[in-house]
């Protein structure tokens, strides 16, 4: 039961044809279809909006009396059913935009449905079977089990005496007048839902609440039901798949590790209908298409989260995204600096078509560990779109697109290629030995006739072992803490609906806490683990260095300084604090590698690490910490072997050419097309000199790198 525009509702009771499904316009083209094949003339457009929710019989009179006493009636809504159902058989039920996550939600609070529908039951069980909605509904009363169709109450008060249920304590959703009349002659709480021909106002007005849409039903429905709150980690995923289709432009640790799961929680009440998702790995591309699922993995819990309902797709072919952006509801952008550069054209592109196309605003969540990020990718999109468009319909498409701050608190790793082909190697025998195991299935001597289900079941048999087989594979992709909530700067309205996305008016703190509190010191214990000789973080924090530096770090530097700088903040910081120690000393499925790689970016003049000092040192706190960690990414820098790191190489390359570090933290040359941020060699000094003499110090005697 829910209590709903003040009234006490106990069942919903929907018409089908124009509220459901979005049938009527399909049903206009066949009936003229078949009008034109078998009459020669198509039906006209005022006979086919003058029978919109009429019965068969006051629908064939309509027709008679626009095209005289002869018209076939009979045979051409016969024609016209043929053609209708052929066409959903090959192409699906046209469901409305929202109708799952109505049905899920009634549901959900206990409500009892129906259908109630002028089509005959053969068609009407057919549909909604065809669009796997028939699960929700107790009772189906259709057109030819009823002696007087719409508008007369007949149909809906039939439907409410069998659900056991008074005609005033029923929702009866419709979209046309006819059947608005009969919900109001009913006596229940008619619900208006327009579609291609709205009531008359006199008779709009009767109805308990209009909307022009599923949707705009869907708002006020929430308003009377219970926030789900946030999910536990181990909640299950909705079963029931919406319309909606999720992006992610990234693939990586953050974006398949952790963006998948936000958008397969979805309301808590459906899931989207897939997630389609761009890397520009085609081994992760070729495995995950191969298997149809991956898992993430949440060893602090020993939790296994599967993923499924993905469709991948390569970061180069410009098409493939292009094609996201345009029918994506909510994409998550989780890529490099460089790369939302290189892809900001493509991006431009997807929002002109999408804009050109279907007019809908787009939500894009930028996950990109960076303050400011949301305005970074805007001005990058913003200055390709100029070159594609004019000037008023570039303003139109920014206003219609929201780039959304947020704040990520969790800890998410990706496997190694390597590790993932021995995965892979070990999953290949499993399921090849499974295919050996499973006998053959004995086959019956044929029988004449063969029953029609055997028939039918025949079709499926040669693909039930190796599914079965597949099914029992276990692909882990990621490894992950457990954090659950995204913080996201408040402006969208579809925000408001994903489950684990906590919007916040202003995401400043919550980003400075993050940038500065982990950010920062996560990269400098990954540093320092690594050039002590540890792989993974966990594994360097059981070294007594580097799990007292990280105390100082968070407990005498960081943390004071934000606390001085935010009072208001203290709370916060002290939470932050405790998660983030706790998480480092057990990361040990966190390389060190992937943490502290692109040391030149997080050495920006106003990033994470000197930021951090400029606050201390505003404070009068101790910034030592701090400086031997800048230090201590100089060092990283120079001893890095990794290929793929090309700011390892800079600096390096910068190091080698002048022979002095100064040269590294003053270079203001070119980055990423950008002059790089780095610190005056005047204003600077002491705090030059200070890294200096932990650079050459004793403390990093043992990882200077010996001369030629």
């Amino acid at each position: 039961m829910i209590y709903f525009q003040g009234k006490r509702i106990f069942s919903a009771i929907f018409d089908m044809d124009g509220t459901m499904f979005d049938t009527e316009r399909l049903r206009f083209k066949t009936l003229k279809q078949a009008a034109e094949e078998i009459y020669g003339t198509p039906l006209s457009e005022e006979t086919l909006i003058g029978s919109l929710g009429l019965s068969a019989k006051k629908a064939e009179a309509l027709a008679r009396a626009n095209h005289g006493e002869d018209f076939p009636y009979a045979q051409v809504r016969q024609r016209a059913d043929e053609l209708e159902l052929a066409h959903v058989r090959d192409h699906g039920v046209p469901i409305k935009d929202g109708l799952l996550e109505v049905l899920e939600r009634l549901r959900k609070y206990g409500l009892t449905m129906a259908v109630a529908t002028s089509s005959r039951r053969a068609i009407a069980e057919e549909y909604l079977i065809n669009a796997n909605v028939l699960k929700y509904f107790d009772v189906t009363v259709c057109g030819d089990e009823v002696t007087q169709g719409k508008p007369h109450p007949e149909i809906f008060l039939k439907a409410a005496s069998a659900l056991n249920c008074l005609p005033e304590h029923c929702l009866m959703l419709e979209d046309s007048q006819n059947g608005l009349l009969s919900a109001i002659r009913a006596d229940g709480q008619p619900i208006l839902i327009e579609d291609i021909k709205p009531p008359a106002p006199e008779v709009a007005d009767c109805a308990l609440k209009a909307y022009t849409s599923m949707h705009g039903f869907l708002g006020d429905l929430n308003e009377c039901m219970p926030d789900l709150g946030p999910p536990a980690l181990t909640d299950s995923f909705p079963p029931t798949l919406n319309q909606f289709s999720a992006g992610i432009h990234g693939f990586g640790a953050m974006g398949g590790g952790y963006l998948t799961q936000i958008f397969s929680h979805w309301d808590g009440y459906t899931r989207p209908c897939e997630i389609i998702a761009a890397t520009r790995s085609r081994m992760l591309r070729e495995t995950i298409q191969a298997f149809g699922r991956f898992s993430v993995r949440y060893s602090a819990t020993s939790f296994d989260q599967t993923i499924d309902n993905l469709r991948m797709i390569d970061m180069d072919d410009a098409e493939a995204v292009i094609r996201m952006y345009d029918v994506a509801e909510i994409i998550g952008l989780s890529l490099p600096e460089t790369a939302i550069r290189k892809q900001a054209g493509v991006i431009a592109r997807g929002l002109v078509r999408r804009y050109e196309r279907r007019g809908r605003e787009l939500t894009i969540l930028i996950v990109l560990n960076k303050v400011g990020g949301a305005d970074f990718v805007r001005r990058h999109v913003q200055a390709q779109l100029e070159l594609l468009v004019s000037a008023e319909l570039c303003r139109k498409i920014l206003d219609n697109t929201h780039f959304v701050e947020t704040v990520v608190s969790r800890i998410v790793s990706k496997l190694s290629n390597e590790a993932l082909v021995r995965q892979l190697r070990i999953k290949s025998k499993m399921f090849q030995n499974s295919l050996d195991d499973e006998p053959d299935a004995p086959r019956a001597a044929p029988r004449t006739p063969v029953p029609e289900y055997e028939r039918l079941i025949s079709r499926f048999r040669p693909f039930t072992q190796s599914s079965n087989a597949l099914s029992q594979l276990h692909l882990i992709l990621f490894n992950s803490e457990p954090d659950m909530p995204l913080y996201a700067q408040r402006c969208s309205n579809l925000l408001e609906r994903l489950r684990q996305v906590k919007t916040v008016d202003d995401i400043t703190q919550p980003q400075v806490i993050k940038n500065l509190l982990w950010n920062g010191p996560h990269a400098i214990i990954a540093w320092y683990a690594s050039l002590l000789g540890y792989s993974w973080l966990g594994q360097g924090m059981g070294d007594p260095r580097v799990s007292e530096l990280a105390q100082r770090l968070i407990g005498e530097a960081v943390g004071p300084a934000l606390v001085a700088e935010n009072p208001q903040m203290e709370d916060a910081v002290a939470a932050f604090s405790a998660t983030f120690l706790e998480r480092c000393n057990t990361s040990f499925k966190d390389p060190c590698a992937r943490v502290g790689r692109d040391p030149l970016r997080k050495l920006q003049r106003n990033e994470r690490i000197f930021r951090s000092i400029d606050l201390a040192r505003k404070h009068g706190i101790d910034s030592s910490a701090l400086q031997f960690g800048a230090a201590l990414a100089l060092h990283y820098a120079l001893r890095s072997t990794d290929s793929k790191d090309l700011e390892c190489q800079q600096m390096r390359s910068l190091y080698q050419d002048n022979g002095s570090i100064e040269a590294v933290l003053t270079f203001t040359g070119s980055y990423n097309g950008q002059p790089y941020p780095g610190l005056d060699p005047v204003t600077d000094a002491a705090l030059i000199e200070a890294i200096a003499g932990y650079f050459h110090g004793p403390l990093c005697a043992e990882f200077v790198m010996p001369t030629a």
